[in-house]
């Protein structure tokens, strides 16, 4: 496993494409659920390497946004593209960790891990490796109801990144965990973002959340208006969380979250 202060070969590359064209584009047009619309004309891009917060009010879209990303809801008004082009999603493009775990009980950790290598699963260097980037080698062998809570999302986050995507969804993937647990895990989130190279779209109600790990906080808006607000956040990592310009930029978040109605 490489050294966790070298960034890999991919991670590097990502300062090269910086300037290139949008990793992640997503174009709603509409999505409805029957007579209700949930979503309208929301557009947003990512660029490689980028982690980019969406944060707003309960029942607004967030989640459905992430699903449509995902590929998990196809019925919608719109478009995506990945790398660029309108090519159909392979496996390595896009990997998803939710708000639970979502671990197959029967396996165990590494299993879990290693589930997208075929069936049955048979954990190779990489599954392991990934285990102790995340801090669960120990408990490679053990089955998921052994593990705690932070330690199921760490297993999560871990088997998410087995296929080598260009972008991580996350669904308020800490929302579950103690106070104390949830800050190692945005801790180790960054960490393994910067490591990978891997690009970030995190759906989250926690603010300092999201202003501590993205590089922009998107506001979308209640009743389908869209993303009404964006707070970029220009500070470099890593980033301490008693940063008085963090708590600034929250300020500004929380105003934004205000003049949308969500608060």
């Amino acid at each position: 496993m490489s050294s966790p202060t070298r960034l890999s070969a991919r991670a590097a590359a990502v300062t090269h494409e910086a300037a290139a064209a949008p990793l992640l584009h997503l174009q709603v047009l509409s999505k409805r659920f029957g007579e209700r619309q949930i979503l309208r004309d929301v557009s947003l891009s990512l660029q490689p390497g980028e982690i980019v917060s969406l944060v707003g009010a309960s029942g607004c879209g967030k989640s459905t946004l992430l699903r449509i990303a995902a590929g998990l809801d196809k019925d919608f008004t719109g478009l995506i593209r990945v790398g660029g082009d309108d090519r159909p999603r392979g496996p390595h493009d896009i990997g998803v960790v939710f708000q639970e775990p979502r671990l197959f009980p029967w396996l165990d950790v590494a299993q879990n891990v290693a589930f997208a290598a075929g069936s049955p699963p048979r954990p190779d260097a990489r599954a392991l490796g990934l285990l102790e980037e995340v801090g669960l080698a120990a408990q490679a062998r053990s089955l998921p109801k052994q593990l705690s809570g932070g330690q199921a999302q760490r297993a999560a986050i871990a088997r998410a990144l087995y296929t080598e995507p260009r972008v991580l969804l996350l669904d308020e993937p800490f929302s579950a965990v103690d106070a104390f647990t949830r800050m190692k895990l945005q801790d180790l989130l960054a960490d393994v973002a910067r490591r990978h190279g891997v690009t970030l779209l995190l759906v989250t109600h926690d603010i300092e959340e999201a202003v501590l790990l993205g590089d922009r906080v998107v506001v979308l808006g209640t009743e389908a208006r869209g993303i009404v607000d964006e707070v970029a956040v220009p500070l470099p990592r890593p980033r301490e969380r008693r940063d008085a310009n963090l708590a600034a930029l929250r300020t500004q978040v929380l105003d934004a979250l205000h003049a949308a109605h969500a608060l």
